[in-house]
């Protein structure tokens, strides 16, 4: 049983598991269970260049980031459970049993965050009726997003990135991911506003 399951290895995703990750040596993060379904061959980054985001160097494509992200999270943050090359299918359940289906295994967890792209052939059976236009794509572009609050779709699963209605600006993307770690982070700290910071002190 996952405590949380992340899905959708790109920039929100990364994003999330990387907070997470930092958060290791907190006493209510410890005994925690966190794993990603890294899938990484549909996002909008394998075609991505990058001269215009924060901290990343001038020209770097984005399918050289997706490769590096996962690397730095899985040496960074070993305890982390990357599942590689698995589309998720279904979501049956509820907070706090959820099963989600892939292509290859099915898994338990307590919470899901989605982080998959806004393209429209989102296709997770369990969540089709949270589907609806993208808020802020442009028409002809046939965007969606799954309705939510303040990323929080329903009890236990949130949305991530531009599937929550962002748009697809790489740091926007970034920090939803974060933003929905910190949540997580403060409901498992029992409701204690909490961050996750490195730092050289």
């Amino acid at each position: 049983m996952f405590d949380v399951l992340i899905i959708g290895g790109g920039v929100s995703g990364i994003s999330c598991a990387l907070v997470l990750g930092s958060a290791k040596n907190k006493s209510f993060v410890r005994d925690k269970r966190i794993g990603i379904i890294t899938h990484q061959k549909t996002s909008s980054l394998q075609e991505a260049l990058f001269n215009n985001a924060y901290g990343i160097a001038p020209g770097k494509l984005g399918s050289e980031l997706l490769a590096e992200s996962t690397e730095h999270l899985s040496k960074a943050y070993p305890h982390i459970i990357q599942l590689p090359e698995e589309k998720v299918l279904k979501i049956e359940g509820q907070f706090p049993e959820f099963i989600v289906i892939t292509n290859k295994n099915s898994y338990q967890t307590k919470t899901i965050v989605i982080g998959i792209g806004s393209a429209n052939t989102f296709a997770i059976d369990g969540l089709m009726h949270y589907v609806k236009p993208h808020q802020k794509s442009l028409p002809e572009k046939q965007r969606i997003q799954l309705k939510n609050s303040d990323h929080k779709v329903t009890e236990g699963i949130y949305v991530i990135g531009t599937l929550a209605g962002w748009r697809s600006q790489l740091a926007i993307a970034a920090g939803s991911g974060a933003a929905v770690a910190t949540d997580l982070l403060t409901l498992w700290n029992n409701g204690v506003q909490t961050h996750s910071h490195d730092s050289i002190r």
